[in-house]
């Protein structure tokens, strides 16, 4: 269903009874989608199984040896040269 930002306000409740009994509601602004009020299983259903930020930091490319003693040399160098 489609409600305009003003009705969706009023009636909030009623958005959220029916996105929890009918699935996804749409809110218009001035006509245009703007945003979709979601039941909290769908949104659980949407995310089932995609990573999150955290994870995605974390899965990123291994360092192999010579990366890492590069970082390593790099961070015992100062970067600039000291002004005495």
């Amino acid at each position: 269903m489609e409600w305009s930002l003003q009705d969706a306000k009023n009636q909030f409740s009623k958005v959220v009874q029916k996105a929890r009994e009918e699935g996804p509601q749409t809110v218009t602004l001035r006509g245009e989608r703007a945003a979709v009020v979601l039941s909290a299983r769908d949104y659980d259903a949407l995310r089932a199984g995609k990573p999150s930020l955290v994870d995605d930091l974390l899965a990123g490319p291994s360092w192999d040896d010579e990366f890492a003693e590069a970082i390593v040399r790099r961070a015992k160098t100062p970067s600039r040269s000291s002004p005495l």
